[in-house]
């Protein structure tokens, strides 16, 4: 597999990412074979906090990122000397002997800025001393999650170099802690934003609602669980906008009002069964996504959806999705498991189209960055 060996760098939230990858195929055929993917997360550390502590999101990924960078190259092969970082991130008794990369890429937005700057400042130190002729490109971690699909196996035609045509025009719906956006792809590299949400995203709901419940950072997975036991029709939670067919309300979201209507059922209702509360809150979240989704591959007449983002790893929502696509008679893509929440590979995976794309982001940290 001759092609471009990419080094990523992800830390726009709580996660320490770095991965190796093999990236080939160009724009007509992207491929990618994973050399090594790392994450360390922080979930212990914030899990006290109830959410993500932006200061101490810093202080670890400046702690993590020298180990997580000497782990990727933990090869008998390879030849190094202990990598250790300052509190600025900066590097100290960097002589190592590595392989060769033809790409150094960080994430510079979204997320949090104090989480970014730390990714952004290790990836210039590393550009300085030890890669310095190789060139550092800024990623946006939105196209890391929309391009995840290519991490999968099933997007090219078995007999073709070429990325299967049936695919396109899709739809495609980012869902993530930070992000609820829903866009219309006409090909890989061209993108129109039909919609986004007005207030809370809906993996945010996801941690809220959980909190109300008082379930245990991340909410998400608590949810997905506790939901499991539960009855998705016991509680008649509403589903903002799911009737909107407006110009310019038909594709947008709202869940600030869904997770506000949980806080108020269990005032009102304090010895509810809490899994009913939670398969009923999750049914309706879905709810909204899918009849968005499903309203806009009608419209425009898609041949696939692609879900991604953190949320994405809800098996409810996959199931459900993977269904209504079913039912419409389109494609249904979505990454491997281990690629919908924040990982590097998907990184390098933007960064390489990007590159490509000679698509340049300036690298320093960009908190409110979108498509």
């Amino acid at each position: 597999m001759v092609g471009m060996k990419i080094l990523a760098i992800e830390t726009s939230c709580d996660e320490t990412a770095l991965a190796l990858l093999k990236a080939s195929g160009g724009l007509r055929a992207p491929k990618f074979k994973v050399i090594k993917n790392l994450v360390s997360s922080q979930i212990e550390v914030h899990r006290p906090w109830g959410g993500v502590v932006p200061n101490l999101a810093k202080r670890e990924h400046i702690k993590n990122l020298p180990i997580v960078f000497e782990q990727i190259f933990s090869n008998p092969k390879y030849r190094f000397h202990r990598v250790s970082s300052t509190k600025s991130g900066q590097i100290q008794n960097s002589k190592i002997q590595i392989p060769k990369i033809d790409l150094l890429a960080v994430t510079v937005g979204p997320g949090l800025e104090p989480a970014l700057w730390t990714g952004v400042e290790f990836a210039k130190e590393l550009k300085k001393n030890i890669f310095p002729k190789v060139p550092l490109i800024g990623a946006n971690h939105l196209e890391g999650h929309l391009y995840s699909f290519l991490l999968s196996q099933k997007t090219a035609n078995p007999k073709s170099k070429i990325l299967n045509p049936k695919i396109f025009p899709a739809i495609a719906l980012i869902a993530s802690g930070g992000h609820t956006i829903l866009l219309k792809m006409e090909s890989l590299i061209k993108w129109k934003k039909l919609g986004e949400t007005r207030d809370d995203a809906v993996g945010e709901a996801f941690d809220k609602a959980a909190r109300i419940l008082g379930l245990p950072y991340p909410g998400g997975p608590e949810i997905q669980k506790l939901a499991a036991n539960g009855n998705p029709e016991a509680v008649a939670f509403p589903r903002p906008m799911i009737y909107d067919n407006s110009p310019t309300g038909k594709y947008e979201f709202s869940f600030s009002g869904l997770k506000t209507s949980v806080l108020y059922y269990l005032r009102d209702n304090p010895k509810a069964d809490k899994a009913n509360v939670a398969a009923s809150f999750q049914k309706a979240a879905v709810d909204v996504l899918i009849s968005k989704t499903a309203r806009a591959v009608r419209e425009f007449k898609a041949k696939s959806v692609m879900l991604s983002g953190g949320v994405a790893a809800n098996a409810y929502l996959r199931d459900r999705l993977r269904e209504a696509s079913d039912k419409m008679g389109v494609n249904f893509l979505v990454p491997p498991m281990d690629f919908n929440t924040d990982n590097a590979v998907m990184i390098a995976a933007a960064a390489y189209i990007q590159n490509l794309r000679k698509k340049k982001y300036a690298i320093r940290a960009q908190g409110n960055l979108n498509l």
